[in-house]
């Protein structure tokens, strides 16, 4: 079981059903930029939401299977660990543990 605090760093992001399976949604809180992914199986996962090589949204790229790809550049990283998968991508995407609790995905801040 999680202690107050612990809990207290999630946040509701959004419903499970506002984004597609091989989908992105972008998310800011405070002044972090996140991207929101939905695999193919319907699982969650969470990057940071701007791209290590030239610092554009995410969550305007394309997302195939468990890849997000850049929109600027086709920078392409593995949404699931955040690692970059070749230039000119080579710094990998910080990654935020994900939950669905009662129909809303939740994302873990700090």
């Amino acid at each position: 079981m999680l202690d107050e605090a612990e809990e207290n760093n999630w946040i509701s992001v959004c419903a499970v059903d506002d984004i597609d399976a091989e989908d992105v949604l972008g998310f800011k809180h405070g002044s972090t930029n996140y991207a929101i992914y939905k695999s193919p199986t319907n699982e969650f996962f969470a990057t940071s939401g701007i791209c290590t090589h030239e610092h554009v949204a995410l969550s305007d790229g394309l997302v195939m299977d468990h890849i997000i790809e850049c929109p600027k550049h086709n920078g392409r990283f593995d949404y699931r660990s955040g690692k970059a998968l070749g230039a000119p991508a080579c710094i990998d995407l910080v990654t935020y543990p994900v939950r669905v609790l009662d129909g809303k995905v939740m994302l873990k801040v700090s």
